[in-house]
C-alpha cells in the first residue's frame, strides 16, 4: 500500500518534471532551475502527509495509534510509523490539510506565487500540494465517494452533495493544469 501511494504521488509529478525539463531546455533555462523544480516537486509530494502527524500528536494524541506512532518516532522505527499510517490513513477523516477549505486557501496562494513569483522552488512546491490532494481526491472519488466527501468536507455541517463531487474536481483539475502551464512558462 504505502510503494502504491509512493507510485500515485510520484508519477504524476515526475510527468511535470519531465514535460518541464524538456521544455525548458528549448528555452535555454540555467541548469539550477532544474533543480529548484526538482526539490519543488519532491517537498510537495510529502509535506502534506505531515497532516497525520498533526493527527497523531495534536488532534488525537491519546488514540492507542498515536501513542505507537508516538513511540516509534522515539526509537526512529520509520517502518514501524509507515505501517501504522497504511493502516489507519483511512480513518483520519478530519485533517487540517486534507479539507476544502485548505484546497480553496492553497488555490489563491498558488494563483498569487504563480503570477507574480519567479522563484522555481515556490511555485513547483505549490503545484505538487495542489496535485498531491488532486490525486488523493480523485483516488478516493474512483473508491468510495462518500470518503472522500467525509475528509474533504469534515467539520462541515453542509456537506457538497455527492453528485457535484466530480464537478469539484474537476475544477480544481482545470486550476492544477493552468498552474502547470505557468510554471512551464516561467522565465
Amino acid at each position: 500500500m504505502v510503494k502504491l501511494e509512493l507510485k500515485r504521488h510520484l508519477y504524476p509529478l515526475l510527468v511535470i518534471f519531465i514535460f518541464t525539463a524538456i521544455f525548458w531546455i528549448f528555452r535555454h533555462h540555467p541548469w539550477y532551475n532544474f533543480i529548484y523544480l526538482l526539490f519543488g516537486l519532491l517537498w510537495g509530494a510529502f509535506l502534506l502527509d505531515l497532516d497525520h502527524f498533526l493527527y497523531w500528536y495534536f488532534l488525537k494524541p491519546n488514540l492507542e495509534e498515536s501513542q505507537s506512532v508516538q513511540t516509534a518516532v522515539k526509537n526512529k522505527n520509520l517502518t514501524a510509523v509507515l505501517k501504522i499510517l497504511e493502516a489507519t490513513h483511512k480513518t483520519h477523516t478530519s485533517l487540517i490539510f486534507h479539507h476544502f477549505f485548505f484546497q480553496s486557501v492553497l488555490v489563491v496562494v498558488s494563483l498569487f506565487a504563480f503570477t507574480s513569483s519567479q522563484s522555481i522552488f515556490i511555485t513547483s512546491l505549490l503545484l505538487a500540494l495542489n496535485v498531491h490532494l488532486l490525486v488523493d481526491e480523485i483516488t478516493d472519488y474512483r473508491q468510495d465517494p462518500s470518503h472522500l466527501q467525509n475528509w474533504l468536507f469534515a467539520r462541515e455541517k453542509k456537506q457538497l452533495p455527492q453528485k457535484y463531487l466530480k464537478y469539484y474536481l474537476a475544477i480544481f483539475s482545470v486550476l492544477a493544469l493552468i498552474f502547470f502551464l505557468l510554471l512551464i512558462n516561467k522565465t
